[in-house]
């Protein structure tokens, strides 16, 4: 608990085993955390068994999709304060407290793994991925006239309830551009935001999403596809 409020954190889990024990134990030693909801995404490894050995609440999402996951781990909280995190280790649980801090006035805190200072060595975040980042969320910044963005892809993230009751409804994206999505959403309803650094460091096992330079370039044109749709055809 947080300053009277309680803490919730998400995590979609996909083919997570190696880790995703660690990370969950890592969270709830974290004094301000109330409850882990880890969301099974139809991993073929023993990643339910994992789950299941900690104190998170497992959760099955059959609909396919890091969106999916995340959106269904976020209806089934109960906190006042929704985190939202990764289980393959590449964010420290101890950066919780930063966005906790900003959360006193903001009602969304985005974490960013773009500052350079705090990327480790072992992190996949070079250069090209790193400036990739930065681009798109540059130009989603643009476009919808938001504060300083530098990522557009960094899960770690922190929405206060009430926030999240005004947009929940509104999430179309079930794939790994549901991240741009989130921040447009935000900033089409003028909720309160910021984007603050957090530490970012290599991931235990494959990613599945940006952990070929191909994948990744395909995501970034994907997301920036999204962005201009919403912003020119899909007025909302």
């Amino acid at each position: 608990m947080y300053r009277g409020l309680r803490v919730s954190v998400v995590m979609p889990v996909y083919n997570e085993k190696e880790n995703v024990r660690s990370a969950i134990d890592s969270f709830l030693l974290q004094p301000s955390v109330d409850e882990i909801i880890a969301v099974d995404n139809n991993s073929t490894d023993e990643s339910e068994q994992e789950i299941k050995k900690t104190n998170a609440r497992y959760v099955l999402e059959t609909k396919q999709g890091y969106g999916a996951a995340l959106q269904r781990g976020m209806r089934e909280t109960t906190g006042d304060l929704i985190v939202t995190t990764e289980p393959d280790g590449t964010f420290f649980a101890e950066d919780i407290e930063k966005l906790l801090i900003y959360s006193l006035n903001f009602k969304v805190v985005f974490g960013t793994r773009t500052s350079q200072a705090l990327i480790l060595s072992n992190a996949n975040m070079k250069f090209p991925l790193r400036m990739g980042n930065w681009a798109v969320a540059k130009f989603l910044e643009f476009l919808f006239n938001g504060p300083s963005f530098t990522d557009v892809g960094c899960t770690y993230k922190l929405i206060h309830r009430t926030a999240y009751e005004k947009i929940k409804d509104s999430f179309t994206v079930f794939g790994p551009w549901f991240s741009p999505e989130f921040m447009i959403r935000v900033l089409q309803n003028n909720i309160s935001c910021v984007e603050i650094p957090v530490h970012y460091k290599g991931r235990v096992g494959q990613s599945k999403i940006t952990g070929k330079l191909s994948k990744a370039i395909w995501l970034g044109l994907r997301m920036m596809w999204f962005i201009i749709a919403e912003r020119f055809l899909w007025r909302r």
